[in-house]
């Protein structure tokens, strides 16, 4: 749930502040997991150095989408968002020092104090980089490059003629997006204590990513993580009490009601509140 919410934060920097919707979450979250993995194997490097690496690998992954991308608009952008997970996923595919196709098992290094467990530690990691990107994502929003983003998303056009730098902050909020979405990967690896590319890239990261944004509310940076929350306990339960598979059915399903019945989120309908000031 906490890789939920950095993924869902990191989403709607560039899709909910400047209305880009990026279907390519896995992309970022597969190459920050590679990247971690390859660190390891080769250099045997501590968690924290895998982390930032992959940070620094999705924000460069995410500043090359932003200059080859960013000015396509609309469903052309989103389909090449997807063509950047496709191609990393068959990069992988065919990397045997990784493992290829068939994945690689990984031994879990000695814990270190205070923790008892290594999953213990990972939790504690994880909870950082969701505050992390929470504080990100909120200076992102009441800064000016939260006002520009949102002048993006409304009009591109006047946003453009009234002197926004618009691909400049496009680019920026693609690579700070990619750079959390890379960091968030990094520490998978390690609490599964294996990685395979099918699942690692899997198209589902973005479709929940996605989705969890748009359930909580763009429009704020606590939309995401509502939307996470919410989104990321109904599909534990739905895996432990039925079938992983219903989960995209899950996500589907609250998916439509939410933009049918809330289009503005959980975020919107607390605004709508008779009385809250």
């Amino acid at each position: 749930m906490l890789t939920f919410v950095v993924l869902a934060t990191a989403w709607n920097i560039l899709g909910g502040y400047a209305g880009y919707v990026n279907f390519g979450t896995g992309a970022f979250f597969g190459l920050g997991s590679y990247s971690a993995v390859v660190l390891f194997k080769a250099l045997g490097a501590p968690l924290a150095v895998q982390i930032v690496a992959a940070a620094a690998v999705g924000a460069a992954l995410g500043f090359g989408v932003g200059i080859m991308t960013l000015r396509l608009r609309g469903i052309f952008f989103a389909i090449a968002t997807v063509a950047i997970l496709f191609i990393m996923e068959t990069l992988m595919v065919n990397w045997r020092y990784v493992g290829g196709a068939t994945g690689l098992q990984l031994l879990r290094p000695d814990v270190m104090a205070p923790f008892t467990t290594y999953t213990r530690m990972l939790f504690v990691v994880m909870a950082l980089l969701a505050v992390v990107a929470v504080s990100v994502a909120r200076y992102v929003q009441v800064s000016w490059i939260g006002r520009g983003l949102r002048a993006i998303r409304d009009s591109e056009e006047a946003a453009e003629s009234s002197g926004v730098p618009t691909l400049r902050l496009k680019v920026f909020a693609c690579t700070i997006s990619g750079a959390l979405m890379g960091a968030a990967g990094a520490p998978m690896p390690m609490y599964l204590s294996f990685i395979e590319p099918a699942s690692t890239f899997s198209l589902n990261w973005g479709v929940s990513a996605l989705a969890m944004p748009m359930i909580g509310g763009t429009a704020h940076w606590i939309g995401p993580v509502l939307g996470a929350l919410l989104l990321g306990s109904i599909q534990q339960i739905v895996t432990v009490t039925i079938s992983n598979e219903i989960n995209v059915l899950v996500v589907g399903v609250l998916l439509v009601l939410f933009v049918v019945l809330a289009p503005d989120g959980i975020y919107g309908l607390f605004r709508k509140i008779p009385g809250r000031k």
